[in-house]
C-alpha cells in the first residue's frame, strides 16, 4: 500500500524561505495600494502605505540573513517590489498631486525618476564585493530606492505635516524629483549599515531610541518624516566623507604592505 503524498508548497527543508518572501510580496501590496489611493485623492494615506513598504523593505532582508532565508529569488523578487513601491508609486503620487499641472513636463519627470530607479536597482544587482573590501557592505552606491522614494515626497508630507513657513514646497517637487533621480544612478556613497556592529551595553538605548521613533511615527507621522528626510539628506555628505577616508586608508595600508614586499 502506498503512502499517500501530501502537497507541500515548498520541502519542509526549505520553508525558512517564505516568511522574507511574503513580507517582500507584502510590500509591493502596499505599493500598488498607495497608488490606488493617490488616484482617489487620499494623499495622507498614499504616503502611510509607502512608508510600511520602506519598513517592510528594511525588515525583509534582515529577516532572510536572520534564520538563513536568503536566496537569488528572493533576491530578484526584492528588486521588482522595490522598483514597483519606490520607482513607481511615489512617482504616481506626486503626478497625481502636483506634476500633473506641468503637462508633459510633469509626465517627463515622473518617467526619468522611474527610469533612474529601475537603472539603480539593476546596478545595485550587479554590484559584487570582494572580500578585501569587505567594509564597503556598510554603504550603498547612490541613494538607496526606498529612500529615494520618500525623498521625493518630502514637499507633499511637508504639506500633510501642516507646517507654516509662507513658503509653497510644491514649488520644489519637480526639482527635487530630478535631484533625488540623479541621486540614485549617481556613485555617491550612502550608509547602508548592514554590517553593523551593535555591543550589547547599547542594546536598551537602541531599543528605547526605536521605541521613540514608532511613538513618534505614531503620533506625528508626517513631522517625524520631515526630520528623517532633513537628517537623511545631511548624512549624505557625512557618509561622503566618512568613505573617502576609509577608502585612503585602506590604499595607504596596501601600499605599506607592498613596500614591505619589496623589502
Amino acid at each position: 500500500m502506498q503512502d499517500n503524498k501530501k502537497f507541500k508548497l515548498v520541502s519542509s527543508k526549505k520553508t525558512r524561505y517564505l516568511l522574507p518572501n511574503i513580507l517582500t510580496l507584502a510590500g509591493v501590496c502596499l505599493g500598488i495600494s498607495s497608488i490606488k489611493f493617490s488616484i482617489d485623492g487620499n494623499f495622507s494615506l498614499a504616503v502611510i502605505f509607502i512608508l510600511f513598504a520602506a519598513i517592510l523593505d528594511a525588515l525583509d532582508g534582515r529577516v532572510a540573513r536572520l534564520i538563513k532565508g536568503t536566496s537569488e529569488f528572493g533576491k530578484e523578487l526584492d528588486s521588482l517590489t522595490d522598483f514597483v513601491s519606490f520607482g513607481i508609486a511615489p512617482a504616481f503620487i506626486l503626478f497625481f498631486w502636483e506634476l500633473n499641472n506641468y503637462g508633459k513636463l510633469g509626465w517627463a519627470i515622473t518617467l526619468i525618476y522611474s527610469v533612474c530607479c529601475v537603472l539603480r536597482l539593476a546596478r545595485f544587482n550587479l554590484t559584487k564585493i570582494n572580500d578585501s573590501q569587505i567594509w564597503k557592505n556598510n554603504y550603498f552606491e547612490g541613494v538607496p530606492s526606498p529612500a529615494g522614494g520618500l525623498l521625493i515626497l518630502m514637499p507633499l508630507i511637508f504639506e500633510l505635516a501642516n507646517f507654516d513657513f509662507n513658503y509653497n514646497f510644491k514649488n520644489l517637487t519637480p526639482y527635487l524629483t530630478v535631484i533625488v533621480a540623479v541621486l540614485l544612478v549617481s556613485k555617491v556613497p550612502t550608509l547602508s549599515l548592514k554590517k553593523i556592529s551593535i555591543s550589547p551595553k547599547s542594546t536598551v538605548f537602541i531599543l528605547l531610541g526605536i521605541g521613540t521613533i514608532f511613538i513618534s511615527l505614531l503620533f506625528y507621522t508626517f513631522k517625524t518624516l520631515i526630520i528623517f528626510g532633513i537628517v537623511y539628506l545631511l548624512s549624505i555628505p557625512i557618509s561622503f566623507i566618512m568613505f573617502k577616508n576609509h577608502s585612503k586608508k585602506e590604499n595607504s595600508e596596501t601600499t605599506d604592505d607592498d613596500h614591505e614586499d619589496v623589502l
